[in-house]
């Protein structure tokens, strides 16, 4: 069997126990060791060794102090708490491998684009160009007050910042130097070209910005854009600004609706080639040689997962507070239309489940969070990805873990040699040692965003006058 190959990313954030609260209590599980460079440098290096494409960080700025009312179920369960700064561990990564690349999640929301811009340069100079930018505009309304807010703005109104947002970056990345602004002339004393170095001159709603950029162009200018958000709002800003694009949920249909509407949208709106948006689903594989083994495995995660750390992350993904509600309240009868529409889609996805309580949504999110779980063995497994790859139509996958670093090895033990065996997984980086970029499109030389993206045409091209290159509004 053969098809397209498959673009595979670990899905971690710099916490214990990401998508599966409580699994750090497991004797084999190493994720409370997120402190330790060694734990991060470790794992680029086996990622890399299985030609894995990229390493996929998630981030949140506040804790998930929905549930309850207050912050005790996250802090006991370690439920996404404590959380690291993922751009910190970049270069330590980088300097242990070559070819792997590393997407960070960065808010457009709580930090000035000025700034964001240096910190993304210079990752990506230390990187050799493998960085890329998941961009989100945050949700968590603890995460606004800690930054100055009383809550979080609009929803609409986070994503028109974000649009504002990157134009600025591309402003900054690809506009306010020349590509060959820097000479290094040692017999004429010129570091860089005055008059290939500009002010950007920037003033909108939310920012205003002179410039120029800090940095010299590094060899992406910019990063990879990788963008998490289905609303309406967030698939208009991935239609014109993703280069592939993270999706989450447990049925297929919900995906594929999402999926074939940022394609069209991409195609009408602005002129691009739907098939250039990569899509990766989030899912969390649990692998045995035997389906025995597998469900042998997936049995006992289930003993040490965390339901009130999964009722922490599900308020804080939904805004519903299942602490209001008693241990055996069916949740298809409350008078709330948000609880009962949200637990009618986990009740789709599960048509066998009688009495759905807020345990029972805990069940079902404590491993693997809001992704499925694909139990089995290798064959079924891939069975399954393939499934999702015919009916909604993604790229790849964001592979989450259970166990830290089990998980992952398990994926390179038995998940790969079966994909490759389909001609779904490729032997080798398609460019050993290039960027992120050349890598996801396997396309030698593609280091910056392709001609039809949006940020191609701010670029500043070598031996072109600044008044022959308008910066775009």
């Amino acid at each position: 069997m053969t098809g397209k190959k498959l673009i595979l990313n670990a899905f971690v954030e710099m916490c214990s126990g990401h998508q599966s609260p409580g699994l750090w209590r497991h004797p084999k599980d190493h994720s409370h060791e997120f402190n330790d460079v060694e734990h991060w440098v470790e794992l680029a290096k086996l990622l890399e060794a299985a030609k894995i494409h990229g390493i996929f960080i998630a981030d949140v700025l506040g804790g998930y102090d929905v549930y309850n009312g207050n912050l005790d179920a996250a802090i006991r369960s370690g439920a996404q708490w404590p959380v690291n700064e993922p751009l910190a561990v970049i270069s330590a990564m980088a300097v242990a491998t070559k070819s792997i690349g590393f997407g960070v999640t960065v808010s457009t929301t709580y930090e000035q684009p000025y700034h964001l811009a240096r910190r993304l340069s210079t990752a990506d100079h230390l990187s050799n160009g493998r960085l890329g930018w998941n961009i989100v505009t945050s949700y968590l309304d603890s995460a606004a007050r800690n930054m100055g807010f009383a809550e979080q703005p609009k929803h609409d109104d986070r994503y028109a910042q974000a649009e504002e947002y990157v134009k600025v970056i591309y402003k900054l990345l690809e506009s306010s130097w020349r590509d060959d602004a820097v000479v290094l002339d040692r017999e004429k004393g010129i570091y860089t070209h005055p008059d290939r170095v500009r002010k950007i001159n920037h003033k909108g709603k939310y920012f205003v910005v002179p410039g120029p950029h800090l940095c010299q162009p590094s060899p992406q200018r910019t990063p990879l854009l990788l963008q998490a958000g289905t609303s309406r709002a967030g698939k208009q800003f991935a239609a014109q600004n993703a280069e592939a694009i993270f999706v989450s949920a447990h049925a297929l249909a919900v995906c594929a609706k999402n999926i074939a509407e940022v394609r069209e949208m991409a195609k009408t709106q602005f002129g691009r080639d739907p098939s250039n948006i990569k899509v990766l689903a989030l899912v969390t594989p649990i692998l045995g040689q035997t389906e025995e083994e597998a469900r042998a495995k997936f049995d006992e995660y289930k003993k040490y997962a965390s339901q009130e750390g999964a009722l922490a992350l599900f308020g804080g993904w939904t805004g519903i507070d299942l602490g209001k509600y008693g241990d055996d309240e069916e949740l298809r009868h409350v008078e709330s239309n948000a609880v009962r529409s949200t637990v009618e889609g986990y009740a789709r996805f599960s048509p066998g489940t009688s009495k759905w309580t807020k345990h029972t949504i805990a069940e079902h999110i404590s491993i693997g969070g809001n992704g499925p779980v694909l139990s089995g063995t290798p064959r079924q497994v891939v069975d399954s990805l393939q499934t999702w790859v015919r009916e909604a139509d993604v790229d790849g996958f964001n592979l989450a873990y259970t166990l830290f670093p089990q998980s992952f090895q398990d994926i390179i033990d038995l998940l790969l040699p079966e994909l490759r065996s389909r001609g779904l997984f490729w032997q080798d980086y398609a460019v050993p040692g290039g960027t992120y970029r050349e890598n996801l499109y396997e396309k030698p030389g593609q280091t910056g965003p392709l001609h039809e993206h949006v940020a191609s045409s701010y670029r500043w091209r070598a031996g072109v006058d600044a008044k022959d290159h308008r910066i775009p509004e």
